[in-house]
């Protein structure tokens, strides 16, 4: 944790922009949190000093990230207690294992394992069907799996339902944007709505019996269609664990399903 002093906000000052991003009253987050209106009050204004414990439990309360969460703590004059371990560190190997596991074990489908800016950290064999004819720029490191998607450069060209589906993913990473504030999601939503491409009433609920909004791409002259799900770690304390995803791909229909399975026995 290198942040300094000067650059940290007052204490007070971070939780009520917390509260009013999580759309609670002062009154709603003191029940929550068992403590006195009066005293959040207080916390907010300057006027009291929270404990480590207070400012630790209002943080769980108001679901702050925990690399927020450290920064709430300088802000109050305590040191950060949430590390940041690098992934290559020895402490990580149970980390790494799981997730190989993971990825290996979803073959062959594709599946990613990314942070929070959408940062590619590992693939399995078979995600490398999306890498496919990309600008060699948008595979560099870090390659980033929206940017690699939505570029025209990137998977933006095989994509049959570029818009509905840019829009959805868009859409996502704004959410993310209003739950974290994060400064290099804003900038990444940003870039993401710069490429062209056209979202129109994408985001309306589609026509049909469809229950999931599917990723549709042309392979080789094969219409593949996917659907994905995202898993987390259940209880990180450490940063870099609390920010990682796994979103695994699935086949929406019998089509892909073979495809994936000829390409992987091929």
């Amino acid at each position: 944790m290198t942040t300094a002093l000067s650059d940290v906000r007052p204490i007070g000052d971070q939780l009520r922009a917390w509260r009013r991003r999580r759309r609670l009253s002062q009154l709603e987050l003191a029940s929550e949190a068992d403590v006195s209106t009066r005293h959040l009050s207080f916390v907010e204004t300057g006027r009291s000093a929270p404990s480590r414990e207070m400012v630790l439990r209002l943080a769980e309360h108001l679901d702050v990230p925990l690399r927020d969460r450290n920064l709430l703590l300088v802000a109050a004059g305590y040191a950060p207690v949430f590390a940041e371990t690098p992934m290559e560190e020895p402490t990580m190997d149970a980390v790494r294992a799981a997730l190989r596991q993971v990825l290996d074990g979803h073959e062959p489908y594709p599946a990613v394992v990314v942070d929070r800016f959408w940062n590619l950290i590992d693939a399995n064999g078979a995600a490398g069907l999306f890498m496919e004819g990309a600008a060699p720029e948008l595979l560099e490191p870090p390659l980033n799996v929206l940017r690699l998607s939505m570029h025209p450069d990137g998977m933006a060209k095989h994509i049959l339902n570029l818009a509905e589906w840019r829009a959805h993913m868009i859409d996502r990473v704004r959410r993310h944007v209003a739950l974290t504030a994060d400064p290099g999601l804003v900038r990444l939503y940003r870039e993401l709505r710069s490429f062209p491409g056209d979202v129109g009433e994408a985001l309306a609920p589609p026509a049909g019996h469809e229950v999931f909004v599917p990723l549709r791409m042309r392979v080789d002259g094969d219409e593949l269609s996917f659907f994905s799900t995202i898993a987390t770690f259940g209880t990180p304390v450490d940063i870099t664990v609390a920010e990682l995803a796994i979103e695994s791909f699935y086949p929406a229909d019998a089509r892909t399903t073979d495809f994936l399975r000829a390409r992987a026995d091929g």
